[in-house]
């Protein structure tokens, strides 16, 4: 296993939440966002949910794995898949980003385009399959709830036949910073903007569930 933190990954997405400001806009896609996953998880008793984003590479990365962490947290039944438009890899500063805070990542099918790793955090047995893959993948459970990540996969993807609802919640690309020193900074600023914003539509999910 590659772990490359002692950094609570509880610790990093409570204060995340804490930290990162949200204005009222956001906030009330946030809302729109949870409010439909309550209304599938009181019909369905579990919901699924697919952060879409071009290359699948990078912010719907993170969507995932944060959903995954998130769900554990709030001790909800609830799935975190990602996919794109087009295949790349788990791009290596994201998976960085992520073991900077505590996720361990488990190399299982080893390939220099896209490898694919197990991904776990402390204290938990389950893990999320992370790898690079189009958001109709058959590891992409259906339905789902698509949320499209970049301005890119929104544009590309009209119409998302699997989706039951799909919402628009982009995130800066951290790509720009690639190969710079702002590298680490930036993609850490991504990583928390996603963590805080997961959290939010979580909490929201918990307290309306029952």
């Amino acid at each position: 296993m590659i772990k490359t933190s002692t950094i609570s990954t509880e610790n990093f997405f409570m204060n995340s939440h804490s930290k990162v400001k949200i204005d009222s806009n956001r906030e009330n896609l946030l809302k729109n966002i949870s409010k439909e996953i309550v209304n599938e998880y009181k019909k369905e008793g579990v919901v699924n949910l697919n952060f879409i984003c071009t290359h699948n590479s990078r912010r719907s990365q993170l969507g995932q794995v944060w959903g995954f962490f998130a769900a554990q947290y709030f001790n909800l039944n609830i799935n975190s898949f990602s996919g794109g438009t087009e295949v790349t890899a788990f791009y290596r500063n994201t998976v960085k980003t992520l073991q900077k805070v505590g996720f361990t990542f488990q190399l299982i099918d080893f390939s220099h385009q896209n490898p694919k790793y197990q991904i776990y955090f402390n204290g938990s047995s389950k893990y999320t399959l992370g790898f690079s893959k189009r958001y109709d993948h058959k590891e992409n459970k259906k339905p789902f709830i698509a949320i499209t990540t970049c301005n890119n996969a929104d544009a590309n993807c009209p119409f998302i036949p699997e989706a039951i609802y799909r919402f628009h919640l982009p995130f800066v690309d951290p790509k720009f910073s690639d190969g710079t020193d702002l590298q680490e900074k930036t993609y850490l600023k991504t990583n928390q903007q996603i963590a805080a914003e997961i959290f939010y539509i979580f909490n929201e999910v918990k307290k309306n569930v029952n």
